[in-house]
């Protein structure tokens, strides 16, 4: 379904469509789907913007809807980021209040005829929306959170990063290497500079980051690239069809799908596997 579409479908980070252009994209997808990029509004050490994730999951949604036919929807910009509460900048709501937004957009959707919503997460931290998306599943709405750890993973081995998903936490390689292709202005110099790793993080929920770094920085940025950035978004497309194809079935999902596609593309939980631990969030950072 992948293919180039000749008007632009953002302007920044918002959407450009029209309501003629919406009503063009649906006619030839059932059900038809949005696309909702989700971010944080946070510090990402002295380098990176506060709306790093906001961008992040915009350069992606935007990826998407270059290539299939989706409803683009504009990005929640400030989400559930209580663990940089130490650093200056740093805004969050509550859990409860991003379940609420994301549950109200998808009714929204769904009363102008739009059935499937796919949450493209750019913070890890949002760990309410993978219950979101069980929930909606469970009440047999069509919706999926992307992208899957799994996603990330081919995009890393695609692109040549070379840190780790779990190295790679926040403010390092796969995000300096997003912008330095999506949004190179906003750069700052630094980075190359700025690595610090801290892999065991298991008090996170209880400490926050600050105690794990001092400059907010856990990674390595200055392995960063603009050509890695290009083939992270174009690796991250490719893996949307799965989504895609699974939301646009006609007929009710029935449960021998799990073993063609990845059972993330419906609940977000990782794909298929009797080992396999579930996941409730994106794996690309805090």
């Amino acid at each position: 379904m992948s293919g180039s579409r000749i008007r632009p479908v953002a302007y920044g980070p918002l959407p450009a469509d029209t309501t003629e252009d919406v009503r063009a994209i649906g006619a030839g997808a059932a059900p038809r789907v949005a696309v909702l990029p989700v971010g944080s509004f946070e510090q990402h050490g002295p380098y990176l913007p506060l709306a790093t994730d906001t961008l992040v999951a915009c350069a992606v949604a935007g990826e998407i809807a270059a290539a299939y036919p989706v409803h683009l929807l504009p990005p929640v910009t400030i989400a559930c980021s209580h663990e940089h509460a130490a650093w200056p900048g740093t805004v969050s709501i509550s859990s409860v209040t991003l379940h609420a937004v994301v549950r109200d957009i998808a009714a929204s959707l769904r009363r102008s005829g739009v059935e499937a919503l796919v949450v493209v997460n750019g913070h890890g931290g949002n760990y309410v929306l993978g219950n979101v998306v069980q929930e909606a599943s469970a009440r047999g709405e069509r919706m999926a959170l992307f992208p899957a750890p799994e996603d990330w993973e081919t995009a890393r081995e695609r692109a040549g990063v070379v840190t780790s998903l779990l190295t790679d936490m926040h403010a390092g390689e796969i995000e300096t290497s997003i912008l330095l292709h999506a949004h190179p202005e906003v750069v700052r110099p630094g980075y190359a500079s700025a690595d610090f790793v801290a892999d065991d993080r298991r008090h996170l929920l209880t400490t926050g980051m600050s105690a794990y770094t001092d400059s907010g920085v856990i990674g390595r940025p200055s392995l960063g690239s603009a050509d890695k950035g290009k083939d992270i978004l174009a690796s991250l497309a490719d893996s949307f069809g799965a989504y895609f194809s699974l939301l646009t079935v006609p007929s009710p999902v029935r449960a021998d799908v799990r073993h063609v596609v990845p059972l993330a593309a419906l609940t977000g939980e990782g794909t298929v596997s009797s080992t396999a631990a579930p996941t409730t969030a994106s794996a690309l950072s805090l």
